[in-house]
């Protein structure tokens, strides 16, 4: 009987590949690919796979973070193989605690090793839960956030200091991302929501502090009481950004400064 199973990676290219080298196994059916975590989180709901092959290095939200988040949500989770190009604290963690993984560029012989191995886990089904809860909490503790962010900006894909940015917006699907300072610079991320794009920041550096906005709290110069009891926040940015802040986080502004 054929394992059902999701592909999720940022990449086409790899994705293509794994796709063909399990279809050669003759033991997986892929029912659907996925680019990025987010798309991860939805397919896995949809489809409820056998088996997912998840990338551990994508954009926004990582392979690591798609586990926590539906761990945090009870969903049942499949049995999970990661895929990584590097990070060998990782794989080391993998040997102990995951299902399986696998290298990058895919070996033929290692992706049907894979396969068995999950084949061999599906029974008891809490098994492969716990080891994962374990592997998440363990990569928790070791795993640093990453300390810059990708940029697009003038045809240059440019990385920025977490620390320097100052607030990204989202307009049309489109997320711009300003850093500080007179020399501040103005680009695009490869997040498609903001929600992504905090999953892959420092959560005591950064604040939701509109639906549409994501600011820096050590970036915010001054707090500028607006109409009806709101806020603007200024930004410390070359234009001195006026940030709005919603009404559900007016709470959460005045916690933070003791307004």
């Amino acid at each position: 009987m054929q394992l059902s199973a999701l592909i999720v990676d940022d990449e086409q290219l790899a994705r293509d590949e794994l796709a063909y080298l399990l279809k050669d196994t003759g033991e997986v059916n892929v029912v659907a690919q996925g680019k990025n975590g987010l798309d991860a989180i939805n397919l896995i709901k949809e489809h409820t796979p056998d088996l997912v092959f998840l990338d551990v290095q994508m954009p926004g939200l990582d392979g690591f973070g798609v586990i926590k988040k539906l761990l945090d949500k009870k969903v049942v989770l499949p049995k999970v193989v990661f895929a990584t190009a590097f990070d060998q604290y990782a794989v080391k963690a993998f040997e102990v605690n995951a299902v399986d993984y696998l290298l990058k560029p895919f070996d033929k012989k290692r992706v049907a090793q894979a396969v068995q191995r999950a084949r061999e886990q599906m029974s008891p089904a809490n098994v492969s839960q716990d080891r994962l809860e374990t592997l998440v909490r363990m990569l928790e503790t070791q795993k640093q956030q990453p300390s810059k962010l990708l940029i697009k900006a003038a045809g240059r894909m440019l990385l920025a200091d977490q620390k320097d940015i100052c607030y990204a917006s989202i307009e049309d699907g489109v997320i711009t991302v300003v850093t500080a300072g007179a020399a501040g610079l103005e680009g695009h991320s490869n997040c498609r929501t903001l929600e992504e794009l905090l999953d892959s920041l420092d959560s005591k550096l950064f604040w939701r502090a509109h639906r549409s906005y994501l600011v820096n709290i050590n970036r915010i110069k001054e707090v500028v009481p607006w109409f009806k009891s709101s806020y603007q926040l200024r930004m410390d940015d070359k234009k001195h950004s006026e940030i709005p802040v919603s009404r559900a986080q007016t709470k959460r502004l005045r916690e933070l400064f003791g307004l």
